[in-house]
């Protein structure tokens, strides 16, 4: 029978108490190793991107990151993915680069990755979307043109417009998750109603009228 404490226990009286559980140096230093790593897989698969003249945009958590930096670095949050679009005319020079740096291709489900080498897990991979397609079968809208790419900190990020209809497109509890930390440094407000296609606006509203809903 295992003697480790649980970190939540019932009383005598029945009420939820919470136990302190021991958080060393190794935690530590492992929870501070997985945000540099996806950095790191950024930074590697931008550069391969970069090297063979492929046009690409950082999207998603690290974009929402990238952004929320802009105002207060210490609200950008971590992700554990990476997160690119792409022409989809561009895919096959896309896997000769990224193999080029280390990254397995695999096609699974649907969804076109990279994990990071042979033994690489699929949550922690490269995950690519096609510019200019739904990036689900049913999205009422189409992800963005490469064209909408800015240059932030010499990556090239999405622009913040074309992301937040990227978020408010996908709407997984994570998506808006990052639109609230857009909301809470200024980034948008309820002026974004009116640059939002119509189907989109009642999710940006909810957000609004409940933002810890």
């Amino acid at each position: 029978m295992s003697t480790t404490p649980s970190p939540i226990s019932a009383s005598a009286s029945g009420r939820w108490t919470a136990k302190c559980v021991p958080l060393t140096e190794e935690h530590l230093d492992r929870m501070v190793l997985a945000v540099e790593l996806v950095r790191q897989r950024l930074d590697r698969a931008t550069q391969a991107l970069d090297a063979a003249g492929v046009y690409y945009a950082i999207v998603g958590g690290n974009a929402v990151a990238a952004w929320v930096s802009t105002i207060d670095a210490a609200a950008a949050r971590n992700t554990v993915d990476v997160d690119l679009l792409i022409s989809r005319e561009q895919l096959d020079r896309v896997i000769v680069a990224m193999e080029g740096a280390g990254f397995v291709y695999s096609f699974t489900f649907g969804i076109h990755l990279f994990v990071d080498g042979p033994h690489g897990k699929a949550r922690e991979g490269v995950h690519l979307l096609f510019a200019d397609e739904p990036v689900k079968e049913n999205d009422a809208v189409e992800a963005p043109g490469l064209e909408s790419a800015a240059r932030l900190s010499e990556k090239k990020v999405i622009d913040l417009e074309p992301l937040v209809k990227m978020l408010l497109v996908s709407h997984r509890s994570v998506d808006r998750l990052s639109l609230r930390d857009l909301l809470e440094v200024g980034l948008i407000d309820a002026s974004w109603l009116g640059r939002l296609p119509e189907v989109l606006r009642p999710r940006l509203q909810q957000l609004l009228d409940d933002p810890d809903g």
